[in-house]
């Protein structure tokens, strides 16, 4: 079942996980389209979700730090 649009629906595309239609707020995935909000509710899915946004995390941690020893070899 569709949720009212939160005030916060109108994302940038940065802010989404990945380009996905998925954000977490207030601790909580929601699937967002121009037309309306879904707040996830399933555990597995929910799960997978907070796994792949802490993998994406991490992969960014170690993009960064080899950027910055790249930055301060020259």
């Amino acid at each position: 079942m569709s949720h009212p649009v939160p005030s916060w629906a109108s994302l940038r595309q940065s802010e989404r996980l990945a380009g996905t239609p998925v954000v977490r707020r207030d601790d909580h995935w929601w699937l967002v389209s121009p037309t309306g909000a879904m707040l996830t509710s399933d555990p597995g899915f929910t799960s997978e979700l907070d796994g792949y946004a802490a993998d994406l995390a991490a992969a960014n941690r170690a993009v960064a730090e080899l950027q910055a020893e790249r930055k301060a070899r020259r």
